[in-house]
């Protein structure tokens, strides 16, 4: 499969159905399959107060209980907008499954920082997340939020 930005990656990304396909992985139990860069976020509706799912790629483990995470479609997300009204949330990643976790949101130095050293560890994958950024984003590729959940 073509990942590149100009190839079917880019594609998958912008595309609800196959985006959303890894969460029926980790629901049947298979989530540890997609390893420690993809993780389930479990999160409660600001409104409806019911749970939402939504599967995102880990940026950085600072540690064994923190875990960043980037808001590719900034502040508009509906993840984002969840986790700001309430950050109590579940995580499930490789072999942490369901485990209680509080969110953060970063303040802007921070984002920045925990960007610039994902694009130097991660070229390639950078690339994929900055064209979706500047084709469907709410927010510039140098102002991408970050979230920091910690593991309780």
């Amino acid at each position: 499969m073509d990942l590149s930005p100009s190839g079917s990656g880019l594609a998958i990304l912008r595309n609800r159905r196959t985006a959303r396909a890894p969460i029926h992985l980790y629901r049947w139990g298979l989530g540890s399959f997609l390893g420690n860069r993809l993780m389930l976020l479990e999160h409660t509706g600001r409104k409806s107060g019911t749970a939402r799912f939504t599967c995102l790629e880990v940026i950085e483990r600072p540690s064994t209980n923190r875990i960043l995470v980037a808001s590719g479609f900034g502040e508009t997300s509906q993840w984002y907008r969840n986790l700001r009204a309430n950050p109590k949330c579940f995580i499930t990643t490789g072999r942490i499954r369901r485990r209680l976790a509080t969110a953060t949101l970063l303040p802007a130095d921070e984002s920045a920082k925990a960007l610039a050293r994902y694009q130097s560890e991660h070229a390639e994958s950078w690339k994929l997340l900055k064209q979706v950024i500047e084709k469907d984003g709410a927010t510039s590729p140098d102002d991408v939020p970050i979230v920091e959940f910690r593991l309780d």
